[in-house]
């Protein structure tokens, strides 16, 4: 081998080497210190933690995180959307009757409505695909209105949130961080 191709074949290693780094973090190898490596590695155990061999066939919606109204902790500060795609919305955004909602959520309910907390079908797609029953969906009281009103907020098994203010057409992961 020539000198002159020498600092081409070092260039090279580095850069597989870069990208070999960079796989590691992606893939959820790298110990934790990397935020959203780390996030995700933290949401897959606390999934699968909390099964325990069913095949889910509970009618009751599981409770949404966060469960707690104190302000998030260091760990909730890692938070990841579950689509990226969709627009995100802080909690401390939302109308004062959603957070209402999601705080019936985190308790459980009881809930106003005898449809709460059915299991919500995402017959359009609106939201990543997941399996039946995946999806919940919750009133969100529409001030004025002489029914339920077109609010909603929808909970993922693992956790996640979605506000659609016009009644599915579209919906915002909500950030609970803020």
């Amino acid at each position: 081998m020539t000198r002159s191709k020498s600092p081409l074949v070092l260039v090279a290693v580095l850069i597989l080497a870069a990208l070999a780094g960079v796989g590691y973090l992606l893939a959820g190898k790298g110990g934790g210190s990397h935020p959203k490596a780390a996030a995700t590695s933290t949401s897959t155990a606390a999934s699968t933690s909390g099964t325990s061999g069913t095949s889910g066939t509970s009618s009751a919606p599981k409770p949404s995180a966060p469960k707690s109204t104190a302000p998030p902790s260091a760990a909730a500060g890692t938070w990841v959307p579950a689509d990226p795609a969709l627009a995100d919305v802080c909690r401390t955004k939302l109308p004062s009757q959603a957070q209402d909602t999601l705080g019936l959520i985190a308790k459980n309910g009881p809930y106003p409505y005898s449809r709460d907390g059915i299991v919500f079908e995402n017959r359009e797609s609106r939201l990543p695909k997941k399996s039946d029953g995946y999806y919940h969906e919750f009133t969100v009281v529409t001030p004025g209105s002489n029914d339920r009103g077109t609010r909603r907020v929808v909970t993922g098994g693992s956790g996640e949130q979605y506000w659609s203010a016009d009644h599915y057409a579209t919906f915002q992961e909500i950030d609970p961080r803020c």
